[in-house]
């Protein structure tokens, strides 16, 4: 994650950190939030160059992450990690929308199960009442053509603190 963070900081921003070892780097920009496409595009190429990697990025700034967690479609889940914040580059189309009912819907009709999904914007909430691990809606969502990136609730609030305090 240090090398990471000096990528990040390479490019200008400032008060760069890392939470957890899954990617999630916290910085200062003046640039405003409209601007995400290019940072995202900045920091992506700054990772491939870096890291010999391409990997997607998705930028949400401290407002965004703040409105992500008060839509939360799944507030009286008790567990944190039942819920998750997926984080999409740019709001589905209508085409994805489809897709996504679709999977939902067969996943259920062929596996039961609780769970559920719920999209707002460019987050997707996914709902795994009996565990993430276990979810037949997960798998089935990971084999979608996807730009986005996934945090649990506990992973998403905790940003939000940290952006708080910086």
């Amino acid at each position: 994650m240090a090398d990471l963070r000096a990528a990040v900081s390479s490019l200008g921003y400032e008060g760069v950190s890392t939470y957890i070892q899954s990617g999630n780097v916290l910085f200062s920009t003046a640039e405003p939030a409209a601007a995400s496409t290019a940072i995202e595009a900045a920091i992506g190429a700054e990772v491939a160059r870096s890291f010999g990697m391409t990997v997607g990025i998705v930028v949400v700034s401290k407002e965004q992450l703040a409105e992500v967690i008060s839509h939360n479609p799944y507030p009286d889940e008790p567990n944190p990690k039942y819920v998750h914040a997926v984080f999409m580059s740019a709001e589905p189309d209508q085409a994805h929308l489809d897709r996504l009912a679709a999977v939902q819907a067969g996943v259920v009709a062929a596996k039961g199960g609780r769970d559920s999904l719920t999209v707002i914007g460019r987050t997707m909430y996914l709902h795994t009442p009996d565990g993430f691990g276990t979810s037949e809606l997960a798998k089935a969502l990971t084999r979608l053509p996807s730009s986005g990136t996934a945090r649990n609730w506990s992973t998403t609030t905790k940003l939000l603190e940290l952006c708080e305090q910086a």
